[in-house]
């Protein structure tokens, strides 16, 4: 049975119940639905602990996707605890861990358009993350590249989720930022996330990761230090201001 992601519906769930369907020899614990948003495409994994009917509480240090896609497994830390297949729980999250993320996913969404060269890759932390470009030199106006980042937070733009189908994702391949990482298809629709709102749409993409609703929630932004990580390859590091 595939997990329901919830978080995917409402990235603002902080704790929900579910009931366990399986228990994996190395302690892996598999939900039917989850708030824990599972580690891919540079996101971490979601961190946080389930509470039994009972009271125990069993700390999950990450979630990872299971080797076929269906199910997420939340990985817990060794303890004493006991859960069977059937039993409620509720999942409780590492909130602030969480929403740093969320800011952060959001950020570089932004970054991507501020930018205007083919993303490679990128990493989302809590305290600081980067993205990759295909970018031979680096622009001599980075400081007006932050000026319009912190310009768009301001702003408050919305940020909303939307789907399309796979037959629409391949017709509009240029919605595609990443040049190695491919948008989840082969289950019939891809979600896609906007940053404002027509006519003024800064930011369309396909996106499975969390975000927050608004951009004025990011807070300042700082651009930090860019490496040369390639004959073209630029790694551009981003800071939230209180993060020094």
């Amino acid at each position: 049975m595939a997990t329901k992601l919830q978080f995917r519906d409402n990235s603002y769930l902080r704790e929900n119940g579910a009931v366990v369907v399986s228990i994996q020899e190395d302690g892996g614990i598999v939900l039917n639905q989850t708030i824990f948003y599972a580690q891919s495409v540079g996101q971490p994994g979601d961190r946080g602990r389930l509470r039994t009917s009972t009271d125990q509480l069993i700390p999950i240090a990450n979630t990872v996707y299971s080797d076929d896609k269906s199910e997420i497994v939340h990985v817990t830390e060794p303890g004493d605890w006991h859960l069977e297949p059937g039993e409620q729980v509720i999942c409780e999250l590492d909130w602030k861990y969480r929403y740093s993320l969320m800011k952060m996913h959001t950020a570089l969404h932004l970054v991507s358009v501020c930018f205007p060269f083919p993303v490679t890759g990128g990493a989302i932390g809590a305290n600081k993350s980067r993205l990759d470009f295909d970018m031979p030199e680096v622009p001599d106006n980075i400081e007006q590249f932050a000026q319009q980042l912190n310009d768009w937070i301001d702003a408050d733009l919305a940020v909303v989720t939307d789907w399309i189908s796979d037959d629409e994702m391949a017709a509009n391949p240029e919605l595609i930022k990443t040049m190695k990482v491919k948008p989840p298809v082969g289950q019939g629709q891809v979600r896609l996330v906007l940053i404002g709102e027509a006519p003024n749409v800064i930011d369309l993409q396909p996106c499975g990761g969390t975000h927050v609703a608004r951009t004025g929630e990011i807070g300042p932004l700082r651009i930090g230090k860019i490496q040369k990580k390639g004959k073209q390859n630029r790694r551009v590091y981003l800071h939230l201001e209180e993060e020094k």
